[in-house]
């Protein structure tokens, strides 16, 4: 069966669910692969015309509101107990560098590290669970999380979904060539993530492998 015959018996239902729960679960700190989920229905509906892009937005938000609330929920009761759990259990995504950049941003940005955290592939995960750690206001918080998650789930379909139109009059079939750009930008944010926890970890062994003064003899 040609592609796109294939994509055209996809259940519009079944994306807009598939696409809600997947960015729900990442925004409540479990290390899913929303972004190129997004992408892919939003090129889908490009080509699908069962597939409505403006409900597709609506669920990717609800999905990365809620999901980003109840993670705040969760880390607010879990506290630090929480993160090294989780450090436990996704030593990869929770690692001690990963955190420390999060809390760094955290202490600098405020609200704002809600906000622009949803565009950063690792902080969307950190965002919901570290602001209910670190006991940030609930309505600064909110206020961060339905902006941002507006901004970038209903920004992101938009854009695909126009390139997906455009892209059409050239590629026949489902154009992978998004996918591939999403996956890039993803590994490119994780990789800039990545060094900045090695740097911040080894910032703490430096601080914790410092001798602590002598007080002088009288």
């Amino acid at each position: 069966m040609h592609v796109q015959e294939w994509l055209d018996t996809v259940p519009a239902a079944a994306v807009y669910a598939l696409v809600g729960i997947v960015i729900g679960l990442e925004s409540l700190g479990i290390p899913l692969p929303g972004e190129i989920i997004l992408v892919s229905a939003a090129l889908l509906s490009s080509q699908h015309a069962g597939i409505d892009p403006v409900i597709l937005g609506v669920c990717a938000t609800i999905g990365a509101i809620v999901g980003d609330s109840i993670g705040y929920a969760i880390g607010r009761k879990g506290g630090r107990p929480l993160l090294a759990w989780l450090g436990a259990k996704f030593p990869k995504h929770f690692s001690e560098g990963h955190i420390a950049t999060a809390e760094r941003s955290f202490e600098k940005w405020g609200m704002w590290a809600v906000f622009f955290g949803r565009f950063v592939a690792l902080l969307r995960i950190f965002a919901g669970p570290l602001a209910g750690v670190l006991r940030m206001p609930y309505w600064k918080f909110l206020i961060a999380n339905v902006f941002g998650g507006i901004l970038w789930a209903g920004g992101t379909t938009a854009v695909i979904y126009y390139v997906g139109i455009v892209a059409e009059s050239w590629l026949k079939r489902f154009s992978w060539l998004g996918l591939v750009v999403a996956v890039l930008v993803g590994l490119t944010s994780m990789l800039v993530l990545k060094r900045k926890a090695k740097q911040a970890t080894s910032e703490r062994q430096t601080v914790g492998a410092e001798p602590e003064p002598v007080p002088a003899a009288d």
